[in-house]
């Protein structure tokens, strides 16, 4: 059961917004909601609207749509952490995490994450919002958040659309979100999925060193590391190998030998080999000695299920999408996804380099897109006819001069209060699991602060929530994780 209370902000504009395609760039809307969340029954308000944002002479230059979810009856509210949640792209709307993880209510879809008509939503029992308020933010050109105006020469994309100026806006949104929603005392966590692992390690620099707004913890979902992501070489070539050993091992592809054990037995093995083995192999590049050459090639193939000659064919560098296109093709002809690789496509023909499309991100977008629309209008009472961007125009984007990985190491020195953690799935074949703890593992050369850090791993993609047995799990990982760095009553020092 719910009730509606708008607020007055938004009597007047009711009607208008429902007959155009603008929305006011301040504005809420509250509805009264019920949950049961690990047990538990209670009551808790969902606060959806747009905020603007400011530029320096405090002028409106982008209005950003968010959902904030508080528990009611709640005695200390000092106390209660606030999640602040974005996902990636860039150019994606904080609609995956919202819609399918850590919210209140999830798709309806089955058990491994297929969707299931009619489309809509259901009751999450794992959300995190027992211990836990939290705000889903769009940045500007996704959800309903646009620029003012939303198009036009007036625009200065230069400050929005980059790794640098995202981060920098966005920081200083959340200052006013922060305030005008009485949070300043709460402890605070940003969660930020694939891109958005790598925005959150940007912000939690920005957020001490530009709001005086400290972290008590950040938590990468899947996160891209550009560093390595868009960037050749030994490193980059080699670390997919122990996401290939997944996939194939999904997919009963490995050599009986490693099919016969768990999964879980044979990934430290294939990383192991990629560390030791495989890294300085192509380190050597052409000067690699034939008789080593043949030697990588065969344990490449008994660790990924291709082809021998394949990969030699290729020089032992085997990209990702060959991988998805070519694992099953002399098995039943089936590609599989980017994203998350239990999914199966169908390509018009079985040669080539690369799958047509991506099987998993359709068979989402099935579900994602009515799912969000219909629970905006029809049960947070949003009424707009603004389109809402799963995948917003924001390119081109501004890569240059990505720190955000020392700034996550810069954080952490300064905030002795800060922890780190990340979750990953191990058939992502977008950014994969060991490229996340290869990631974790570079933050810190000195290894003072690896304490500070943990890795969750999940027999799932992407998006690891989809999967129910993981839904459950990764919420809980996300709780155990908050009540574990709350640190209540202790100095912030060394």
């Amino acid at each position: 059961m719910k009730k509606i209370i708008q607020l007055s902000i938004c009597l007047t504009a009711t009607f208008a917004i429902a007959q155009s395609r603008e929305l006011p760039i301040d504005t809420v809307i509250i509805t009264q909601h019920t949950a049961t969340i690990n047990g538990s029954t209670f009551s808790y308000t969902a606060q959806t609207g747009t905020q603007p944002v400011w530029d320096e002479n405090a002028k409106p230059i982008a209005s950003l749509h968010y959902t904030y979810y508080t528990r009611n009856n709640i005695k200390d509210s000092a106390a209660r952490p606030l999640l602040i949640s974005f996902n990636g792209g860039p150019g994606s709307g904080s609609v995956w995490m919202h819609l399918a993880y850590t919210g209140p209510k999830i798709l309806k879809i089955d058990d491994e994450g297929y969707p299931v008509q009619p489309y809509g939503v259901s009751a999450n029992p794992h959300s995190v919002l027992d211990i836990a308020d939290i705000v889903y933010v769009n940045p500007v050109n996704t959800g309903y958040s646009r620029t003012i105006p939303a198009s036009g020469k007036e625009v200065d994309r230069d400050k929005f659309f980059g790794i640098n100026a995202d981060i920098k806006y966005l920081a200083e949104w959340l200052n006013t979100f922060v305030t005008r929603n009485n949070k300043w005392r709460s402890p605070k966590y940003i969660i930020g999925e694939s891109y958005g692992g790598t925005r959150v390690m940007g912000l939690s620099l920005a957020l001490q060193n530009q709001q005086w707004m400290y972290l008590n913890g950040v938590i990468m979902v899947s996160p891209a590391d550009y560093k390595v992501i868009r960037n050749s070489g030994p490193v980059a070539e080699a670390i997919n190998l122990p996401y290939f050993t997944a996939a194939a091992w999904h997919h009963k592809a490995l050599p009986p030998v490693l099919q016969s054990k768990d999964l879980l037995e044979i990934l430290p093995e294939s990383e192991a080999y990629t560390i030791d083995k495989l890294i300085p192999a192509l380190a050597k590049g052409g000067f690699l000695d034939t008789t080593e050459k043949e030697a990588i090639a065969d344990k490449m193939a008994y660790y990924s299920g291709l082809n021998k000659t394949d990969i030699l064919d290729q020089n032992l560098v085997i990209p990702t999408s060959f991988f998805w296109k070519n694992l099953l093709k002399d098995k039943n002809g089936y590609t599989v996804g980017r994203l998350d690789s239990r999914y199966l496509g169908i390509d018009k023909q079985l040669a080539g380099m690369k799958p047509d499309y991506n099987s998993e991100l359709t068979s989402w977008l099935h579900s994602f897109t009515p799912a969000i629309n219909y629970y905006l209008q029809e049960e947070l009472n949003f009424k707009t006819d603004v389109k809402y961007n799963l995948f917003g125009p924001v390119h081109p984007w501004n890569n240059e001069n990505d720190n955000t990985r020392d700034d996550l190491r810069q954080a952490m020195a300064q905030n002795p209060y800060l922890n780190v953690m990340i979750q990953s799935g191990y058939y992502d074949g977008a950014t994969t699991y060991f490229n996340a703890k290869y990631t974790m593992w570079q933050v810190d050369p000195s290894g003072r602060m690896k304490d500070r850090f943990s890795f969750k791993g999940y027999r799932s993609g992407h998006m690891m929530y989809l999967r129910r047995e993981d839904l459950k799990t990764a919420n809980d990982d996300i709780r155990d994780f908050i009540k574990r760095t709350i640190a209540t009553d202790r100095s912030a020092k060394y």
